[in-house]
């Protein structure tokens, strides 16, 4: 049986994020299905932690059932790193030179790259996301045994030559969508004899929320238009929130914002037109995707979005910013939600979801069908099935 290792920045049962629980529950149904799985990773705690402080002690440990093996960081150039990302985000260019920079003083944990490619013949690595070090220098050690979810997204980073050239020297590319591979291609190139598959996401669609136990626990009334992610500007949420109050002043609506996810500084919870939750327990997380009327997803930069498909599950219509590939293409294809790409589009798109409460909930249930019939875990479970045979067929 091949052995498969999942090498991820970080690893948890508790980490947020899209790639983080990507990761996560890919690797336990995988192992549910009887394959022979483990994870290498970093002893870095999360995104949101200090990439050069270890939070975890070096070594393996088991997580049900898993084996994940933890490789130390060591001391990095934190300013020279945070100097160039933001250039980064800006939408700078950066010198090769500086792209160097910038991936050696991401994070530094040599042991790991070095346990990759003296392994390399022990295991098949699949790295996920594409952005980060242990993906790039896992990827060079060991490129004949790599596949990479790259969970791309169009952007700066994605165009850096560092980039480019690791994600070509793999021996495989695992996409999330169609639209993705497509910007893969635009990117990158052909696959010229590479292996590039679009595999989806798995998702639990036995959960059923409770709408009626979230609004009494909340006392929230009127309709609800929910937000359920990161706060911060790759995800867009201060155009969300700044779209609601006009929306809100304008159209006179009893409607209310609720965000989930981690807090940030984007607006101050007024209690009416606003309401920030910030974490909640994935019990409410269920619940009050029932409860919405609308998920509304402001994100340019998603390889798959999994608070769409979470939206779905629960039979919720979603709006969708009409800029980002990915969701507006599960919208189309669908016939789940709408798109906005303007505060014209967003009000009058909310009006229509809003006022009619029947015509959205027909176009909730379109779209919790089109999940069940993509991505439901046996679904993918057999998709990595498919993919490993290929390429182990050649060894």
């Amino acid at each position: 049986m091949t052995r498969i290792a999942f090498v991820t920045p970080w690893f948890g049962e508790a980490i947020p994020g899209g790639s983080e629980t990507q990761a996560r529950t890919t690797v336990r149904h995988l192992h549910e299905a009887g394959m022979e799985v483990e994870v290498l990773t970093t002893c870095i705690r999360d995104m949101y932690d200090d990439w050069g402080h270890n939070h975890h002690a070096p070594g393996t440990e088991d997580s049900n059932g898993v084996s994940v093996r933890r490789f130390p960081v060591k001391k990095r150039k934190a300013k020279v790193f945070h100097r160039l990302n933001r250039r980064l985000m800006d939408g700078q260019s950066i010198t090769p030179r500086e792209e160097r920079t910038f991936i050696r003083e991401m994070f530094v944990a040599p042991s790991l790259y070095r346990y990759i490619k003296l392994h390399q013949r022990d295991y098949l690595f699949i790295f996920i996301p594409y952005m980060f070090a242990s993906t790039y220098h896992g990827v060079l050690a060991a490129p004949e045994r790599s596949l990479v979810i790259p969970c791309l997204h169009d952007e700066t980073y994605a165009r850096l030559g560092i980039y480019r050239d690791m994600l070509r020297s793999a021996k495989g590319l695992l996409f999330n969508t169609n639209a993705e591979a497509v910007l893969a291609t635009s990117i990158i190139g052909p696959a010229d004899g590479q292996i590039r598959r679009v595999m989806g996401e798995g998702l639990d669609v036995g959960v059923e929320g409770d709408a009626g136990r979230f609004r009494a626990k909340y006392q929230l009334d009127g309709p609800i238009v929910l937000y359920a992610g990161r706060r911060d500007e790759g995800k867009n949420t201060q155009l969300l929130v700044d779209y609601w109050r006009r929306y809100a002043e304008a159209e006179k609506h009893s409607a209310t914002l609720v965000l989930i996810g981690n807090t940030g500084e984007i607006a101050e919870d007024d209690g009416s037109l606003v309401r920030d939750l910030g974490y909640v327990s994935v019990e409410d997380k269920h619940d009050v995707f029932a409860a919405a009327n609308v998920l509304c997803h402001p994100s340019v930069n998603e390889s798959f979005s999994l608070v769409v498909m979470e939206s779905w599950v629960q039979g919720t219509p979603v709006l969708v910013h009409g800029n980002c590939a990915v969701t507006r293409d599960h919208c189309e294809v669908s016939g789940g939600g709408l798109t906005f790409s303007s505060y014209e589009e967003f009000a009058s798109s909310l009006n229509a979801l809003l006022d009619d409460p029947t015509a959205a909930r027909d176009m909730g249930q379109r779209g919790r069908q089109y999940v069940l019939d993509n991505y439901q875990w046996p679904t993918i479970v057999s998709h990595y099935q498919d993919v490993i045979r290929e390429v182990t067929a050649t060894w």
